[in-house]
Parts: structure tokens; sequence; C-alpha cells
């Protein structure tokens, strides 16, 4: 079972907002998932995560899609600025 860090829609028509979850590779985009890690909302580029939840999930194996990689690199680099 290939695991993956994705996106997961969950606004309405034309206000999007998503959670960051854990899912099966086969999954559908909105559907099942195993575990929920954060959410996104763009409108207001606004990013929530369990870090310590989304560090669990790599060293398990999971593979961040390539937009939640992004977010991913943001957030880290938010963190070091913020600590600086």
């Amino acid at each position: 079972m290939a695991v993956h860090i994705r996106l997961a829609r969950a606004g309405t028509k034309k206000t999007p907002f998503y959670r960051v979850v854990v899912t099966d590779q086969r999954s559908p985009r909105g559907g099942r998932f195993i575990d929920r890690v954060g959410t996104f909302d763009p409108l207001r580029p606004e990013l929530r995560l369990d870090m310590a939840k989304v560090e669990h999930w790599i060293k398990r194996g999971a593979l961040p899609s390539a937009t939640v990689e992004q977010l991913l690199k943001q957030q880290k680099i938010a963190a070091q600025t913020a600590a600086a």
C-alpha cells in the first residue's frame, strides 16, 4: 500500500478549502483517508500543520504530493524566519 500526504478538497463552490491528509494512493481526492494532519486555506494563504504527525508519517514512508511538498517548504522557511 503506497501512502501519500496530499490535499483533500472540503470547500464549497468558489470557496476552496483543503485538508492535508495521509491517504492510500488509490483513494479518490475527497475520499477515505488514514489521518488528517492539517488544513490549507488558499483564499487567505493560511497553512496549519501538525508537524509532529507530518514527520511521523514521512518517517513511516509516506510521500508528499508536489503541492504539499511546496507547502511544507514554505512552512519550514516561515518557522525558521520566525525563530530568528
